[in-house]
């Protein structure tokens, strides 16, 4: 059922008012008063095509609580409960009055990233390039100049390996088999976790050829619970636990057919379509995620793109879409776009392109424009320490494409919240230097 709309409260003796809590001057209560929460109220009502059932949570709400937990670093689980304990929260939220309780259970926020989708998310987006236009954070001029680039958006998954990959698989299809009541001859509970363990000390030991015995062995402890459970399939009801069995089978069966050169393979078994990409890096050789494309302003790092591309595609085959995704958002194509030399070959025709290292054709302000190329690593990297994108919990490669846009959001916000924090500091020191300018002329006249 559609969202229900709020009538205005009335006064509440025993309820204090958030605005007899809070500063008004605070950055927070500021960019409230930026973002259109009525475009959510009305776009997202499209998404409870249904008249009948409980309403749904307040739109407002739902986005406030995404800005402020991917503004803030924070979980489901921990933005819900530091809302409960700061105001500004819950005014910036939408609320009147102050709450002592969660208003939402954190697994709502799972439920409506399902039902926006990607469309939602980068309405979200937009509204925090509105946002940063109106307080000044970023001007339309700086829009038509972007510096795009590519990152890993690492899964929430552990180190794969062989011993626990395989010792996973077999975890996994005992489970289902105890679940579905089907009996196997053996389950090797006992010999199983103890050569995964052994595994990992002969690789240290540097005795391979006894590791790769027990790998075998371990492989084959899965290869047999598998054969045994396949064989009861037969017995088993449709249903959606036949079809966990099944799917469990396949995975199951392309891991122990995989090999070291073959292609797609299985890094994890609960994100099966997780990526192994190397860039290059001397500190780490491999990450095991996604690829993020990301598209920043030159002048202030202001996020106006973010994209998700998985299958680990060349960087200059995935430049187009952003470009068409900042002109969708910003409601304006970029004019210049600054690569670095892994976008060449790139075929973007609407937008000039500059790429690091080129030294023919360029104008003084388009060289030193091209000098700015490298402004967006430590955007990366502060989306990757101060927010969210280092790794992503949610699941699937929608979720990663979900994940990609919101972080890009909570860079933005925390951007605007540092211009609102620096202008009011500059009024004050305005103030108190006009202040002391206006003592110091009453002492003159009281010494003439």
């Amino acid at each position: 059922m559609k969202p229900r709309y709020r009538a205005p409260e009335q006064d509440d003796l025993l309820c204090p008012r958030l605005v007899d809590m809070i500063d008004a001057r605070h950055e927070l209560v500021k960019l409230a008063a930026l973002i259109d929460w009525d475009f959510f109220e009305r776009e997202w009502a499209s998404f409870f095509p249904s008249h009948q059932g409980r309403p749904a949570t307040s739109p407002r709400l739902v986005a406030g609580l995404m800005y402020l937990q991917h503004a803030f670093k924070l979980s489901d689980e921990a933005v819900l409960a530091r809302w409960v304990e700061n105001p500004y929260y819950q005014h910036f939220t939408g609320e009147t009055f102050f709450q002592h309780s969660p208003p939402i259970d954190p697994s709502s926020l799972t439920r409506w990233r399902k039902r926006i989708g990607e469309e939602g998310v980068e309405w979200l987006l937009t509204k925090t390039i509105e946002a940063g236009r109106a307080s000044g954070a970023v001007t339309d001029k700086a829009l038509k100049r972007v510096a795009v680039d590519t990152t890993v958006m690492e899964k929430n998954i552990a180190h794969p390996t062989d011993a626990r990959l395989y010792e996973r698989a077999r975890t996994l299809l005992v489970g289902l088999a105890k679940e579905a009541g089907v009996e196997l001859r053996q389950s090797y509970a006992r010999l199983a976790p103890r050569l995964a363990a052994q595994v990992g000390r002969y690789a240290h030991a540097r005795q391979f050829k006894r590791m790769r015995k027990a790998l075998r062995q371990l492989k084959g402890y899965v290869g047999r619970v598998r054969r045994d459970l396949r064989r009861h399939l037969q017995d088993l009801p449709e249903g959606a636990l036949r079809d966990k069995v099944l799917e469990a089978l396949w995975l199951s069966g392309r891991l122990l057919e995989q090999t070291p050169k073959s292609k797609r393979k299985i890094y994890s078994l609960h994100e099966p379509e997780v990526d192994c990409i190397s860039k290059g890096k001397a500190r780490v050789r491999y990450e095991f995620g996604t690829k993020v494309s990301l598209a920043t302003t030159l002048d202030g790092g202001f996020v106006v793109g973010a994209r998700s591309f998985p299958g680990n595609p060349y960087d200059g085959h995935t430049l187009a879409a952003p470009l068409e995704q900042v002109t969708i958002l910003t409601d304006q194509e970029p004019d210049l776009a600054v690569v670095d030399r892994g976008y060449r070959g790139h075929g973007a025709s609407t937008t000039k392109v500059l790429i690091s290292g080129m030294r023919r054709g360029l104008t003084p302000l388009l060289a030193k424009l091209l000098k700015r190329r490298s402004a967006i690593e430590p955007e990366i990297g502060h989306m990757k320490m101060d927010g969210r994108l280092a790794r992503c919990p949610l699941k699937g490669r929608i979720g990663d494409a979900l994940f990609a846009v919101l972080c890009a959001c909570g860079h933005n916000i925390r951007k605007i919240l540092a211009h609102l924090r620096v202008l009011w500091s500059l009024f004050l020191e305005l103030v108190a230097t006009a202040i002391s300018q206006a003592i110091s002329r009453q002492r003159a006249l009281a010494l003439a």
